[in-house]
C-alpha cells in the first residue's frame, strides 16, 4: 500500500500496491504494521457496508464523540462515490476544512478517516456499496453529525443529492 496524506492532517488516501500476474492480482488492503509505521491507528473492531439503491444518495456527514470516537477506513467495493472527510478537531490546523475524493471499484482507492472527523459520500452510480473497517464499537449516545450542506463547511459536491435521510437532512447549523 501507498499512503498520501491529504489537505488535511492526519487523513490519508491509501493506494493498493498489487502484485499481477496472469490470474489477475494479489494486493494487501489493511496491514498493522504499515498503518503504525505511517503513524495511523491500525486498531479494528468493526466492519460494515452500506448499500445504496439509487444514484444521487448522500450519507453523512456523521462521526461519534468521545469517548467513542471512531477512526474509518472508508472504500468502494461496487459503484462510486463522492467521498469528503471533513475536519472537525477544534485545535487541528485543518479546523472545518474538507476534502473529496472519488472512490470506485476499479480504482480500489481507501480514505483513512482519523478521530473527530467528519465523513459522509454521495453515490455517483446506482447500486453503489461501502465498505468500513473502524477502530471503536458502534455507540449510538456517541453518535452526531453535521448537515452536508451547513454553510459554516462549503462543501461542493459534484452532483445533486436525490435521496438523504430525515436525520442527515436535519442536523442543526454547526456552531
Amino acid at each position: 500500500m501507498t499512503f498520501h496524506e491529504t489537505k488535511i492532517s492526519g487523513v490519508f488516501e491509501i493506494h493498493l500496491e498489487p502484485k499481477l500476474d496472469e490470474r489477475g492480482f494479489f494486493a494487501r488492503s489493511w496491514c498493522q504494521r504499515e498503518f503504525e509505521s505511517n503513524g495511523l491507528n491500525p486498531r479494528l473492531v468493526q466492519c460494515s457496508v452500506s448499500f445504496s439503491a439509487r444514484r444521487g444518495t448522500l450519507r453523512g456527514m456523521h462521526f461519534q464523540a468521545a469517548p467513542s470516537a471512531e477512526v474509518k477506513l472508508v472504500r468502494c467495493t461496487k459503484g462510486s462515490i463522492y467521498d469528503v472527510v471533513l475536519d472537525l478537531r477544534i485545535q487541528s490546523p485543518t479546523f472545518k476544512q474538507w476534502m473529496g475524493v472519488v472512490l470506485t471499484a476499479e480504482n480500489r482507492k481507501m480514505v483513512y478517516v482519523p478521530e473527530g472527523c467528519g465523513h459522509g459520500f454521495l453515490t455517483l452510480e446506482d447500486k453503489s456499496e461501502v465498505f468500513y473497517q473502524i477502530s471503536e464499537f458502534y455507540n449510538a449516545e456517541s453518535a452526531r453529525g453535521v448537515r452536508w450542506n451547513d454553510p459554516a463547511f462549503q462543501i461542493v459536491w459534484p452532483e445533486k443529492v436525490e435521496v438523504i435521510s430525515e436525520r442527515d437532512r436535519t442536523y442543526r447549523d454547526f456552531e
